[in-house]
């Protein structure tokens, strides 16, 4: 009887196992990386394709109204811009949303918003039309209080409480802060020819507190000029693009003065000895007072951005925390920000939206703001209606100083 011998299967030793999980592991170590970072594309195109419809929402509302939307619009007061008594630093309710509606708000029918649009521009919960003032919005009114997807970057963590309804889009105010939130009106409403002059010499970007622009004042053309950018909101950790410092009256003559006050060990955040500005815009609600926390708001730490430091850089204030007690009073240092790798989006006036690098030439930061200072004419190079001082960057922010930009952006 023949006896079948039977050949042994061949297997795989241990060596050549482990060589073959060696080689996964690597494989898995390198596709990882490259899988982020297609999400985070996928997150900066969708980022990039909200703030086209912002700038098609703008285009269609000067196209129905024959003006941009308003940054400082709605409903005043008895006395006024600030509303009803003559004490601008009383956290009492007012019926009026007291002059400080954000350019976003009237942009909500142009962005598929109608039905929210409808519950503003009606009284609603005890308001009258338009709302009460975003600052002493306690929480009760609705609208003050939504999240819109449309301003929204999905690369932004931010979300929930303290904040509001957040926002990640921000009118350019240009490159000055001269009378940045009072514009020409005066605190209890009255017409100001001081502050008339001024806000003319420093209202030089697309928008301006209390100022209905027209897309016929952007006479450096609108492929030249910034009309908003992108900031990040503020997730309370100090991170010197969502929080403010103090720089006091300096910060209109050297605007990177707080710069002084980021932490060595980690620029981006400021140090523990800053004065880090945490009043925030009602008073009795200290951390409501982060970036991009109220989209409805007309403050420059909610949906204002400057161009004078360059993009990422810390937000610097002229203020103290007295004055935060109503932010809408504050003068601002505010830079773009994103948390993008290496720059932001920018918003231009025909449309177009830009990707612009942390490291745009920005001429002198520690140039001090064309216009006026202390209420005074200056002159030389910061005299009313010179170039700006703050090169390419600031002049992508000014609407009509007849800068030449000569880089191809």
């Amino acid at each position: 009887m023949t006896r079948i011998m039977k050949r042994p299967r061949p297997g795989f030793t241990l060596v050549e196992l482990l060589v073959v999980i060696a080689i996964i592991g690597v494989l898995v170590g390198l596709l990882l990386p490259a899988v982020q970072a297609a999400r985070e594309a996928a997150r900066r195109m969708s980022c990039s394709n909200n703030f086209k419809q912002i700038g098609l929402a703008i285009h269609n509302y000067h196209s129905a109204y024959n003006q941009m939307p308003m940054q400082g619009g709605g409903t005043t007061g008895t006395k006024g811009i600030y509303g009803p008594t003559t004490n601008h630093g009383t956290a009492t309710a007012r019926p009026h949303s007291n002059g400080n509606l954000s350019f976003l708000v009237g942009l909500m029918p142009f962005i598929e918003q109608q039905a929210l649009w409808e519950q503003i521009s009606n009284p609603l919960g005890g308001e009258n039309a338009m709302g009460p003032s975003p600052q002493l919005n306690r929480g009760s009114y609705v609208p003050w209080n939504t999240n819109v997807t449309a301003l929204r970057c999905p690369s932004d963590p931010g979300t929930g409480l303290p904040s509001q309804g957040r926002t990640n889009y921000a009118a350019s105010l240009g490159d000055s802060i001269d009378l940045q939130m009072y514009g020409k009106v005066y605190w209890d409403g009255t017409q100001n020819s001081e502050y008339a002059a001024r806000t003319r010499a420093a209202f030089r970007g697309a928008f301006g507190q209390h100022e209905a622009n027209k897309f016929r004042d952007i006479l450096d053309g609108l492929s030249n000029t910034v009309i908003a950018g992108e900031i990040t909101t503020d997730l309370g950790d100090r991170d010197s693009r969502t929080s403010a410092v103090l720089g006091g009256t300096a910060v209109e003559a050297t605007p990177n003065i707080c710069e002084a006050q980021k932490d060595a060990a980690r620029p981006q955040f400021w140090g523990t000895g800053s004065t880090n500005l945490e009043a925030g815009p009602d008073w009795a609600n200290p951390t409501q007072n982060g970036r991009g926390y109220q989209w409805a708001s007309a403050s420059t730490m909610m949906t204002g951005m400057t161009t004078i430091l360059p993009p990422n850089k810390g937000i610097c204030s002229r203020d103290s925390v007295s004055d935060w007690a109503f932010a809408e009073r504050s003068a601002l240092m505010a830079p773009p920000s994103s948390r993008h790798q290496g720059g932001v989006h920018l918003l231009m006036g025909d449309g177009a939206i830009k990707f612009m690098t942390d490291s745009i030439e920005a001429g002198n930061s520690a140039a001090g703001n064309v216009g006026y200072f202390g209420g005074t004419p200056q002159t030389g190079a910061r005299a009313p209606g010179q170039i700006s001082p703050y090169g390419l960057w600031g002049a992508l922010g000014t609407r009509a100083s007849k800068e030449v930009i000569q880089s191809e952006l």
